[in-house]
């Protein structure tokens, strides 16, 4: 019986074998197929983000072309929908100082080409030392790439065409002028983009990053997965670059706030507090992320873990998305308040139960990433700290 018992075990074995590689095959593939999804999904969302800028440079290159060429008879007007494009195609945000850099190199390179040209005549050489004087004159002025590349492009222009094509100084002067100006007329009037909609956009990615993690964290605190809590550390460092968009985003809204008629009310509204809450969001994020790498430690000592402390996290990632939702309907984050002090007091009950070295650290990262966040909801840092510590209770 013992070896009929043997021999069945051994029987069995290369069956069980078999499922363990196809399940890991399948895991492979399920995988794979998790990461295309998530790629598809961010090359979607990327073409809805900048869809209306799409709109936006198409309308404004059609028009500076028709008000260049119809009504100020440049003959040849190329220059006016290339200058639309390109401050339509300006960092969020700097929209109307790209006019004014364009402006400007279109007058460094026209004035330095026609004065050497005048002086030193035509030729390979003549070309050469205009595009050197040219970038080195917009470097001195101003330092910006945008000023430089115009300097440099025009200072080739005049320097190759003048010659054959009389005055081109003015009809590129003119383009600059048409081309910054409908950018900026369709950006503020024709075609303005809501900027509440643009921060809800640009901010979603980075919060809903971070309330992922930090509720797979408090999941990896209450089941002791230190493996949980080693992929939400790595997926957080992901977050630079929905950050940093975000960031640009605020400095498109209070462009597109100011600028805009039909929008202006919202730059004291909604978009003044969601813009000034980007500094704190970021500071959230940076305490998250200490706070998870604690977390890891934490399972890893195999520290006590008292029931409020999973609840804690738990409640700071739910403050997170309140905090998102109330951004978005552009109403004050009363609710995010409150959710966040609920995660304070969770906190100060888990400190008060007991914990660990790394325990502690996770229980003073909650209490400074709910600072930030209340300092996010428009509150002074210091009413922040006294009620984080009134929350908090007893140490």
């Amino acid at each position: 019986m013992v070896a009929a018992g043997r021999r069945g075990a051994d029987e069995g074995a290369p069956a069980r074998a078999g499922d363990g590689a196809t399940g890991g095959l399948s895991g492979t593939v399920g995988r794979m197929r998790g990461r295309a999804v998530a790629t598809v999904r961010d090359r979607v969302r990327r073409v809805r983000a900048v869809g209306g800028l799409s709109v936006q440079a198409g309308l404004a290159a059609a028009l500076s072309w028709f008000v260049a060429h119809e009504l100020l008879n440049v003959s040849q007007p190329v220059f006016a929908p290339i200058s639309a494009v390109s401050t339509l195609a300006a960092s969020v945000g700097q929209r109307l100082r790209r006019t004014v850099e364009l402006i400007l190199g279109v007058t460094v390179g026209v004035l330095i080409g026609d004065l050497l040209l005048v002086v030193i005549g035509t030729g390979w050489w003549q070309l050469s030392l205009v595009v050197v004087l040219a970038i080195v004159v917009a470097l001195f002025l101003a330092g910006s790439a945008a000023v430089v590349i115009q300097a440099g492009a025009t200072a080739v222009l005049i320097a190759t065409l003048s010659p054959s094509i009389r005055d081109l100084e003015i009809p590129r002067f003119v383009d600059a002028l048409v081309g910054g100006g409908v950018a900026l007329l369709v950006t503020a009037v024709l075609l303005p983009l809501n900027p509440l909609r643009v921060l809800n956009r640009a901010a979603r990615p980075a919060l809903d990053l971070l309330v992922t993690q930090l509720e797979a964290t408090a999941g990896a605190l209450a089941e002791r997965d230190a493996a949980r809590a080693r992929t939400a550390r790595g997926e957080l460092r992901r977050s630079k670059g929905p950050l940093k968009a975000f960031v640009e985003a605020t400095q498109g809204a209070r462009e597109a706030s100011t600028l805009s008629p039909v929008y202006r009310h919202q730059r004291r509204g909604p978009v003044g507090r969601y813009a000034q809450a980007a500094e704190p969001i970021d500071r959230a994020i940076r305490n998250s992320g200490t706070l998870i790498r604690r977390a890891v430690t934490l399972i890893e000592d195999d520290e006590p873990v008292p029931e409020p402390l999973p609840q804690a996290v738990a409640d700071l990632a739910e403050a997170v998305r309140v905090l998102k939702r109330q951004f978005a309907a552009g109403v004050e984050p009363d609710r995010a308040r409150e959710q966040s002090l609920r995660a304070v007091r969770m906190a100060g009950r888990a400190y008060r139960e007991g914990v660990g070295f790394s325990g502690a650290v996770v229980v003073a990262q909650v209490r400074t990433t709910v600072s930030d966040l209340l300092v996010a909801t428009g509150l002074h840092q210091e009413d922040a700290n006294r009620l984080v510590r009134r929350n908090f209770g007893d140490l």
